[in-house]
């Protein structure tokens, strides 16, 4: 097994524990992160993310698998993690790719690929079914996120 692999692997199984802590050991001090949710974050609000998420998680499990890698610097890994949203106690399985670079054996990048629609429509019912797919929404569910993420790391 590669340097890598065996991050991916210890960051999802991090994962799986809610063990934020192990998931920001895996990134590099420079990282950034790309999600349809968050849009683009440095590697400090990267970290604040996932110890947010980590510690609000209700009944959640993460499955990851189908691990490609690319070249030495990048790879591809599936992965599904499902919850109960939050701020709605809806149910929501979301099927993610990550797309990851590393350098010196850490995450350098990491871009997570979802659905923002089918999302949308799972966490918030209604009126992500109607309104989820608007660019509208998207961007007002992204400024919604990193208000909260903002508002955490204050805390």
């Amino acid at each position: 097994m590669t340097p890598n692999e065996q991050t991916i692997h210890r960051f999802y199984d991090a994962f799986s524990r809610l063990d934020y802590a192990a998931m920001q050991s895996c990134y590099h001090p420079e990282a950034v992160f790309n999600d349809p949710v968050f849009g683009l974050l440095d590697a400090e609000e990267v970290k604040t993310m996932w110890e947010m998420l980590c510690k609000r998680a209700r009944n959640f499990s993460v499955q990851y698998g189908e691990i490609q890698l690319l070249d030495e610097e990048y790879t591809t890994t599936r992965w599904t993690a499902s919850y109960d949203f939050a701020q709605t106690g809806r149910r929501v399985v979301n099927k993610v790719t990550a797309y990851m670079r590393f350098r010196d054996g850490l995450i350098s990048e990491h871009t997570d690929a979802f659905n923002l629609y089918i999302w949308s429509q799972q966490a918030l019912g209604i009126t992500g079914w109607l309104f989820g797919w608007t660019n509208f929404f998207q961007r007002r569910l992204r400024s919604k996120a990193l208000a909260s993420l903002h508002a955490y790391r204050k805390q």
